[in-house]
């Protein structure tokens, strides 16, 4: 860097050092998601998943080794969890997605200037808003004109509903929200997404009401994962559709992705298309999530990593 001043660089040689990230595994879908374990130290591991599409391409970026908040239908949340990540260890994950995919033969004649990775969704291994100060300062390196770039529209941030963050985030960094939301009632919730108990549907709705206003898009994403005989009734739609009716939004439905002892099946293709019409009818644009890279367990809810559990929950599961 020698348009720095010869002290200055002298200084930073003593203080700072840029590290790679670490392969350990690399793995390319038979429909060209490609998936990475990523070595974090201490034998942990966390996974960046790439997903290639006609109009764009999307990185899924993670946020910790593992999950504290325990979603029940993550395999994630199961692996227990073990740190947050350093905002250089988030950035670290874009920048390693854009050198490695540079390197694949079908996209070695793009120039420069071409993006290979239009979209980033904070939607990987770890809750984001539990990592705020390290999760907000990477998603500013990735929107900052001098870094990457990216418009926030095209930087989506996927939460559980930690509330009070929700808000705060609205005022630091707004980029587009989706929340994890995957049941119409607080009584199912409560079972499946536990942060529920703290942060009641009501408290959630509202704070996502609040966000729109601050979004760079007019609405929210609600995920919705689509689990047999839990959640997916034509009953529990009409519920869904109540309940988000004051929020201007759009709907994902996603069909449950197996790992092993989930305890859970995922609703017959039947049953979540008479779930999106109901919503549908009732004016929610709804779509339904294609599955990528479930043959390299890379799809939604399938990311495990390596996490050196410190909250002992590996050991109580076992006990059940």
């Amino acid at each position: 860097m020698t348009d720095l001043a010869k002290p200055f660089r002298t200084s930073l040689d003593e203080i700072a050092e840029i590290e790679i990230p670490e392969i350990e595994l690399d793995h390319i879908s038979l429909d060209g998601t490609r998936k990475w374990l990523l070595d974090m130290g201490t034998k942990n591991g966390i996974e960046t998943v790439f997903i290639p599409e006609k109009s764009r391409g999307t990185l899924c970026i993670s946020s910790q080794v593992g999950c504290a908040l325990e979603c029940t239908f993550c395999s994630t949340g199961r692996q227990g969890f073990n740190r947050n990540l350093t905002s250089a260890e988030i950035i670290g994950q874009l920048w390693l997605a854009n050198h490695k995919l540079r390197e694949q033969d079908n996209y070695k004649a793009l120039k420069k200037d071409e993006r290979i990775i239009t979209n980033v969704v904070m939607m990987g291994m770890g809750e984001p808003l539990a990592n705020y100060k390290h999760v907000v300062h990477a998603l500013e390196m990735m929107l900052d004109d001098n870094i990457y770039g990216l418009s926030r529209r095209k930087v989506t941030l996927s939460t559980s509903g930690l509330v009070p963050a929700i808000e705060k985030l609205s005022l630091d960094c707004p980029v587009s929200l989706a929340i994890s939301l995957h049941a119409p009632n607080n009584k199912i919730r409560d079972e499946i997404v536990p942060i529920n108990k703290k942060y009641p549907l009501d408290m959630l709705m509202k704070s996502c009401l609040n966000y729109v206003e601050k979004a760079p898009r007019d609405f929210i994403t609600f995920e919705y994962v689509m689990l047999e005989n839990v959640n997916d009734s034509i009953d529990q739609a009409k519920e869904l559709v109540n309940l988000i009716k004051n929020v201007p939004s759009k709907i994902n439905l996603i069909p449950f992705n197996p790992f092993p002892k989930s305890g859970y099946k995922c609703s017959k293709k039947t049953t979540i298309k008479a779930f999106q019409e109901i919503l549908m009818d009732a004016g929610i644009v709804t779509t339904i999530r294609k599955t990528r890279g479930d043959d390299i367990d890379a799809a939604c809810g399938q990311l495990a990593g390596q996490v050196q559990d410190k909250t002992k929950r590996t050991q109580r599961l076992q006990l059940i």
